[in-house]
């Protein structure tokens, strides 16, 4: 069928320009990370990958509080937040999340994905006559809430501030404005010129809208993320993160004062019209948040981990884009050299790292990027380099 030749055309050009994606089966080992077992090689492998970056995808005083509200409640919602599914947990996962952000209320979404998505296309539907600037490296759900949004847009120079101003200056100052940033940048591990384009949104009269998905749970006193290490929860709008990292779950929220949150509470239909998220996921959410929140240890040794693997690299004069932040982005520069250096990795030496290929990052630009986390010992480190420089 004419059909079928279609959708056949559209895979093998993926398959020409090295982009198809293929998603690798694994079983985690609960209490035994970062190992998990390979169905494509039918062994136990390392994951370098991972982006439960604290372990706490198998911490026991979370898991326990799951299984707990699972015998409590059931393991479903029941429906939306308007018909059966605003639990009692999800109610006060929200006022937590909003706590810890120093926020006056928050939005639990089904992911961060969404939580973008929704948040943006709302708030621009809101405000009349807005523009939005958007830094040229935020991520696809960012990229798609402007998309839906349907305003103005202006992208500016990865974190270019006399970029951002150049195009700010061009507009009236009582023009409704949105300025949309991230605070750790997942690809190239840069930190967001934060404190920047506060001054310039209050010279210019704009909302900051900040996605903090990659730094929350490692970054701040707290893991409240940059905002929280910088001081600055206060000068910045809207906060939007997620418990799909650092916190080993899965959901999206986003934090406001209360009148935009009731906004998008009330207009988004990416909330609206979505079953919730149910009340087990959402007490282990909380009890994630707490633990992660009181423990500055297992952060500390995050961060030693990251240092350490970083030393490791450079010592093996393997390229890796040199950051302030936990990302480590090991650069190969080429799609099909990139997808084969994983194949080998996972085939021949048991470590899972996918390959980081176009559209997620410019062309020329391909990589590998490992996330290292307080479970991946020395050890596992040194085989990593060991095999790395045998692939390259």
């Amino acid at each position: 069928m004419k059909y079928q030749a279609e959708f056949k055309e559209a895979i093998t050009e993926l398959k020409d320009q090295n982009r198809y994606r293929e998603f690798i089966e694994v079983a985690r080992d609960s209490g035994n990370f970062p190992y998990a077992y390979s169905y494509k090689t039918n062994s136990e492998v390392v994951m370098w990958c991972s982006n439960d970056y604290l372990g706490m995808g198998q911490n026991q005083e979370v898991c326990s509080a799951m299984i707990e509200a699972i015998n409590k409640y059931g393991v479903g919602a029941g429906g939306t937040r308007n018909i059966s599914g605003n639990s009692h947990p999800l109610v006060e996962l929200e006022k937590k999340v909003a706590e810890f952000h120093a926020k006056e209320a928050g939005l639990v979404f089904s992911s961060g994905y969404v939580a973008n998505q929704a948040a943006i296309s709302t708030i621009a539907a809101i405000l009349d006559d807005l523009v939005i600037f958007s830094d040229q490296c935020n991520h696809a759900s960012i990229i798609e809430g402007i998309r839906h949004s349907r305003r103005d847009k202006v992208i500016f120079k990865h974190n270019d501030i006399v970029d951002l101003e150049e195009h700010l200056k061009k507009y009236p100052k009582e023009q409704n404005k949105l300025i949309i940033f991230e605070s750790i940048y997942s690809m190239s591990g840069n930190i967001g010129r934060v404190k920047d384009i506060i001054a310039l949104a209050k010279k210019y009269n704009a909302l900051t809208y900040i996605d903090e998905v990659h730094a929350v749970g490692l970054y701040g006193k707290t893991g409240a993320g940059i905002t929280e290490e910088l001081d600055v929860r206060d000068q910045i709008d809207i906060i939007q993160a997620t418990f799909a990292k650092a916190f080993g779950l899965i959901g999206g929220y986003v934090v406001a004062n209360q009148e935009i949150m009731d906004a998008i509470r009330s207009y988004a239909p990416g909330f609206i019209f979505t079953t919730a998220m149910q009340p087990a996921t959402a007490e282990a959410a909380i009890k994630s948040l707490e633990v992660v929140s009181k423990n500055n240890e297992i952060r500390e040794l995050f961060y030693n981990k990251v240092k350490l693997i970083k030393s490791k690299l450079n010592k093996a004069n393997i390229e890796f884009l040199d950051n302030p932040s936990h990302v480590v982005s090991v650069m190969v520069r080429d799609s099909k050299k990139c997808k084969e250096v994983s194949d080998n990795l996972l085939a021949k030496h048991q470590i899972y790292i996918q390959p980081i290929n176009y559209p997620t990052v410019r062309k020329g630009t391909e990589r590998l990027r490992i996330t290292v986390n307080p479970y991946h010992t020395e050890e596992m480190m040194d085989k990593l380099i060991t095999a790395l420089i045998s692939e390259l």
